[in-house]
């Protein structure tokens, strides 16, 4: 079963956006995208979204 994961990043450097990606992806998450919302009265994103899935087992069904 694929597992989503999305991390919230409120300060979008390059820093912030490294440090998450690498956090993450060593906690075995495989990067899946990069998401930014946008203000109006700026070019700098607000805030991003980092996207990361992985292969779980699926959990057994109770009865």
């Amino acid at each position: 079963m694929l597992t989503y994961k999305v991390v919230e990043i409120g300060t979008v450097t390059e820093d912030m956006i490294e440090e998450t990606l690498n956090n993450w992806i060593s906690k075995g998450w495989n990067f899946d995208g990069l998401q930014f919302a946008m203000r109006e009265s700026s070019k700098r994103p607000a805030m991003a979204f980092a996207l990361f899935t992985r292969e779980t087992s699926p959990k057994a069904e109770k009865p």
